[in-house]
């Protein structure tokens, strides 16, 4: 495969020794998402600096296996925007899909899924989640796979924050767990 090579690169990424220490760290822990280690890996790479590799865009495309565009942008919004924007994915405000749960009303579908179950149920399960948050107003409509990514990345977050909790020795009650990909409420 060959890349298009640029004519002339507009922005040059120079780091600082704090900023390539904290690209490195980030690679080398191993918990950060793939598309952050990946523009921290190009960061690294076109890093003009004095310690810097001072790669160009085509071998950085070839040896990372990615285009030549994300090199670019990743370039831009390191100089137009720094460190924290070239690493995390942009949000558009404009983009064509418009979140679904805000942060109330992912409060609202938390309780409800902590909150006992309806008659002759066990659990809660997703749809009757989905029907549940439509007949309460929370949402105007919602799938079962929205609810459960909603649910998924909340509960994760809340159970780091327990475990960090529970490392300081206090006690804590938490009414959901996760069980076998799916989402029980405690008895």
């Amino acid at each position: 495969m060959i890349a298009k090579q640029p004519a002339v690169k507009r922005y040059i990424v120079t780091l600082s020794v704090d900023e390539r220490e904290r690209l490195n760290m980030l690679i080398q822990k191993g918990t950060s998402p793939a598309r952050q280690v990946l523009k921290a890996r190009i960061l690294l790479k076109a890093d003009a600096s004095e310690a810097g590799e001072a790669w160009s865009d085509g071998q950085i495309a070839e040896a990372l296996d990615t285009s030549i565009d994300t090199i670019a942008r990743t370039r831009q919004r390191l100089v137009e925007e720094g460190l924290d924007a070239a690493l995390t994915r942009k949000h558009s405000p404009n983009s064509a899909r418009k979140r679904i749960f805000d942060g109330v009303g992912e409060a609202k579908l938390i309780a409800l899924a902590c909150s006992p179950p309806p008659k002759g149920r066990k659990r809660w399960t997703l749809t009757l989640l989905e029907t549940a948050v439509v007949q309460l107003n929370i949402v105007d409509r919602a799938r079962d796979n929205t609810i459960g990514r909603t649910l998924k990345k909340t509960v994760l977050r809340c159970l780091a924050w327990v475990a960090t909790i529970s490392v300081w020795k206090h006690e804590i009650e938490f009414g959901c767990e996760q069980v076998n990909h799916g989402f029980e409420v405690a008895d």
